[in-house]
């Protein structure tokens, strides 16, 4: 062998034998993020009470439903009636303001006014039930049984169990007889499930008008998960700090109608299905958002081996991380601007060419992205093709990062490994649409999680057929509330002297 290609080889050698090492030391001293809890005593609840309670408040069928005239205000104050019986003392303790008819602003208030408030929020409504899914369900979905350790119902889980343990949580601290050095706001909105704008958006309205800026807000979203992460057994409690946007893009296509018998070269529907197919083959590009990035980091030293040394070497691993999860609907979601087919209608009659066809795409925009930058792409790859693209009025960008080095999101952390013994927290990205995007000017940092444990087999409860809640599980609930009130709100229990 040639000296010089010799030389080549080993400089190679040393090479590979260098990265290597660079990347063994960093999975190594990659430290966990982890606060350090120490055991607490578990909080005591009367779960009987407290699932009762809230079976209760599961047969109250609060449903938005996308026509407004079929909704139903009598059953918001049904709902809140039942609250107050339910929880007296926090009643009598917080003050409560009804806001735009069936919205609910409970104000307790603090002794130290240099504070600012905590704001939690929840809602009150529920979607309605799926057509043709009721044979689905093993209880009535309004019935509110509590059956095999379980509370069965639409509600039990998306929101009512956010909503009544917080209330459950406040009503055991009035009772103890404990005061809030900062105010706690609870602000409950009735219609999240249709876009907020008239429950969340009159509610952020009052307090904004009001100068009320909270220390952070906490709202429904992520969860505890077990057995969805592949490579880590324990609970992993994933806090959002970021949400994605929202978009709906209609499409429209026009070409002269007439008998079937003799089609056009173009027609509207054969237009407007090129449209489709060039949108489905040319999907945004997949890319790492901040907080899907620092969710990897703040993994990273809990997992072992070859995943250990990935997530800890991003600099050089990012896309082959990124190519993993992408397989996945849900990894897809978490780094992408989502497009999904929603609507298409075109035609009254099978031998009549219709002169118009529209169907709606629906975009889920990672942050980064915006609304108007969507249409625009939308416009740009369709651009040859006659289709009009309009974006729809209910849009909205991207939420700003919440920062995970703010006391809010160490309170958050804390509750939650005092709560869920053995649970990892960090922070994640949601893909849904939640109400706390209305509190961005009334709150320095929004946090989106729901201390619900959930595995695989649970994902498809949320807005499907038997939705559910364990017993074991809301006790927890109650506790988390409870400990998460005490460490951001409240004055210590018994003061020194």
């Amino acid at each position: 062998m040639k000296p010089t290609l010799r030389h080549a080889l080993i400089a190679a050698l040393l090479g590979v034998l260098g990265l290597a090492a660079v990347l063994a030391t960093e999975a190594a001293r990659n430290s966990s993020r982890q606060i350090r809890v120490t055991a607490q005593p578990a909080m005591p609840v009367d779960i009987e009470g407290a699932s009762r309670r809230l079976a209760a408040a599961v047969q109250i069928p609060t449903i938005s439903y996308d026509d407004s005239s079929r909704n139903d205000p009598a059953r918001f104050t049904q709902l809140r009636e039942l609250l107050a019986r339910s929880y007296p003392n926090a009643h009598r303790r917080m003050r409560l303001e009804v806001i735009n008819g069936s919205s609910l602003l409970f104000s307790w208030r603090g002794t130290d006014p240099s504070l600012r408030p905590v704001l939690l929020l929840a809602h009150q409504d529920v979607v309605p039930i799926s057509p043709g899914t009721q044979d689905q369900w093993r209880q009535d979905p309004f019935g509110g049984a509590i059956a095999d350790g379980f509370v069965w119902g639409r509600g039990a889980w998306d929101d009512k169990g956010n909503l009544l343990a917080i209330m459950e949580a406040v009503e055991a601290l009035c009772a103890q007889g404990r005061e809030p050095r900062r105010s706690v706001l609870l602000a409950f909105g009735h219609d999240e499930e249709i876009g907020g704008g008239q429950g969340a958006g009159a509610l952020a309205a009052a307090l904004r008008a009001r100068g009320v800026h909270a220390q952070f807000a906490l709202d429904e979203g992520l969860l505890v998960t077990q057995g969805i992460l592949q490579g880590l057994e324990m609970p992993v409690a994933l806090i959002g700090i970021a949400e994605k946007g929202y978009a709906t893009v209609t499409l429209t296509a026009r070409a002269p109608g007439g008998h079937a018998s003799m089609p056009p070269d173009q027609s509207a529907i054969g237009n407007l299905s090129r449209a489709l197919v060039r949108l489905d083959e040319q999907p945004v590009p997949t890319r790492t958002p901040p907080a899907v990035r620092q969710m990897f980091e703040t993994l990273a030293p809990e997992f072992g081996g070859f995943n250990r040394l990935l997530l800890s070497n991003l600099w050089l691993f990012e896309p082959l991380v990124r190519h993993q999860i992408e397989g996945e609907a849900a990894g897809r979601a978490m780094l992408r601007t989502t497009a999904a087919f929603t609507m298409f209608q075109a035609g009254d009659k099978d031998n009549v060419l219709p002169g118009m066809a529209q169907a709606k795409v629906n975009f889920r925009l990672l942050p980064g992205d915006t609304t108007q930058g969507i249409v625009d792409r939308v416009r740009q790859v369709i651009a040859d093709l006659p289709v009009q693209a309009v974006l729809s009025d209910e849009a909205w960008d991207p939420t700003p990062l919440s920062h995970v080095d703010a006391q809010g999101y160490r309170d958050i952390s804390r509750a939650v490994r005092e709560t869920f013994p053995g649970a990892i927290v960090a922070p994640g990205l949601l893909i849904a649409a939640t109400d706390s995007r209305h509190y961005a000017e009334v709150a320095d940092e929004i946090y989106r999680f729901t201390p619900v444990r959930a595995g695989p087999q649970d994902l498809a409860r949320f807005h499907g057929a038997n939705e559910r809640i364990s017993l074991a599980n809301y006790a927890e609930m109650i506790r988390f509330y409870h400990r998460l009130l005490e460490l951001c709100a409240m004055a210590p229990a018994n003061p020194p002297g």
